[in-house]
């Protein structure tokens, strides 16, 4: 299975919602070398670079599990976003 990252994309946004609460910026793409999905969230001058190996993603996609992506992205925003730091105002 091929991954879109529009699609990728997609299903991230479905499963965290606050990305768009706290308007953070998202960019999805594939990096041949590592044979891995790159994520990155952007707020501020804040941001989280993470991978997602391309079986993980395709997993993730055909809605089997998105394990580590999810605790990825989640931590970003349970920390940043809704810690102490209260920086994703909305």
């Amino acid at each position: 299975m091929a991954v879109d990252p529009k699609a990728l994309a997609a299903k991230i946004r479905e499963m965290y919602p606050e990305i768009a609460k706290y308007k953070l910026e998202m960019d999805v793409s594939f990096d041949a070398a590592k044979k891995a999905w790159l994520v990155k969230l952007v707020k501020d001058s804040h941001e989280l670079l993470t991978h997602v190996e391309e079986k993980d993603a395709e997993d993730c996609l055909k809605g089997v599990k998105c394990v580590y992506l999810g605790h990825q992205i989640g931590q970003f925003v349970r920390v940043y976003c809704e810690g102490g730091q209260g920086a994703c105002a909305v």
